[in-house]
C-alpha cells in the first residue's frame, strides 16, 4: 500500500465513479493495442517466419497477465494510475494474484454489462468487484475532484427504505412503461414515414434508419439504467424513501 493511500485511511473511503473507471479502462486498452500491434509490426519487419508466432503467443500471455500482475502487486494498472485509482481488497490491501485473475476473467466475460448495477451498490461496485470482494477507490485524495468519487451510500441501511421486493417490482413497472413509450415513439416515426415499413417487416433498412433504430434502443437502455438507479435508492413513486430520509449521495456513475 503506497503512502498516499495510507494517508487516507482515517478518512471516509472514496469510491470511484464509473466515469473515472472508464477513463482507466480506455487508457489500458490504448496501451495494449499499441504494444500488441507494435510488437507484431517489429516481428513482421524482421522477416523471420519463426518469430511471428512466438511473439504473438507472448503478446497474448502478456495481455492476459498485465492487469492481474499489476493490480496484485501495486493495486493499479497504468490506466488506473492515470485515472488516480487503485483496486482495494475488502481487507484494505491489494487483492491477491489469484483474486486478481478471477476478477479479470469475470470483467472480460461480462464487459460493460458488469457495470449495469453499479449505482445500486453502497460502494459503487461493478459485478466483478462484488464477486471478488473488492472496490475501486481514489489512489491519492489530494489529486481527486469531488466529481471523481462518492462516499459510501448509507441510504441502503436506512430502516425506512422500502423492501427490496417492492423496489424491484416498481423498477420493472417503470422500465416496462419506458419500453412502451419508446415503442410508441418508434411507431410514430414509422407513421411519419421517417422509418419505412420495409425496415420493420424485413429488416432491410437504410443507414439513416439503422442510426434511428440504434439511437432509440440506446435511449431506452439509458433511461432504464437511470430508472434502476433511482428505484433502488428509493426515489421512484410507489416505492419511495419517506420525505426527510432522502439519499445522502446523489446519483453517481
Amino acid at each position: 500500500m503506497d503512502s498516499s493511500a495510507a494517508a487516507t485511511q482515517s478518512d471516509p473511503a472514496q469510491y470511484a465513479r464509473f466515469s473515472r473507471r472508464a477513463v482507466g479502462i480506455l487508457i489500458d486498452w490504448i496501451l495494449m493495442i499499441v504494444v500488441g500491434f507494435g510488437a507484431l509490426f517489429i516481428a513482421i519487419s524482421v522477416g523471420a517466419d519463426g518469430l511471428t508466432r512466438p511473439v504473438g503467443f507472448l503478446i497474448v500471455i502478456a495481455l492476459v497477465l498485465y492487469e492481474p500482475v499489476m493490480v496484485s502487486m501495486t493495486g493499479s494498472t497504468l490506466g488506473h494510475y492515470y485515472a488516480n485509482l487503485r483496486v482495494v481488497d475488502d481487507r484494505n490491501g491489494n487483492v491477491s494474484f489469484l483474486k486478481a485473475i478471477v476478477r479479470f476473467i469475470i470483467k472480460s466475460i461480462l464487459g460493460w454489462y458488469s457495470f449495469i448495477l453499479i449505482t445500486t451498490t453502497r460502494r459503487n461496485q461493478a459485478l466483478h468487484d462484488q464477486l471478488t470482494r473488492s472496490t475501486v477507490q481514489i489512489r491519492n485524495a489530494a489529486k481527486a475532484r469531488p466529481r471523481d468519487y462518492i462516499t459510501e451510500r448509507t441510504v441502503f441501511a436506512n430502516p425506512d427504505m422500502p423492501p427490496r421486493w417492492l423496489r424491484a417490482a416498481m423498477i420493472l413497472v417503470y422500465v416496462a412503461l419506458a419500453f412502451a413509450a419508446s415503442l410508441v415513439a418508434y411507431l410514430g416515426l414509422v407513421k411519419a414515414n421517417i422509418v419505412s415499413s420495409r425496415c420493420i417487416n424485413t429488416g432491410r433498412c437504410t443507414s439513416a434508419e439503422d442510426i434511428i433504430s440504434g439511437c432509440t434502443g440506446l435511449l431506452w437502455i439509458g433511461v432504464s439504467l437511470w430508472l434502476v438507479s433511482l428505484g433502488w435508492r428509493g426515489k421512484l413513486w410507489g416505492a419511495r424513501l419517506r420525505a426527510g430520509h432522502q439519499p445522502d449521495t446523489p446519483p453517481a456513475l
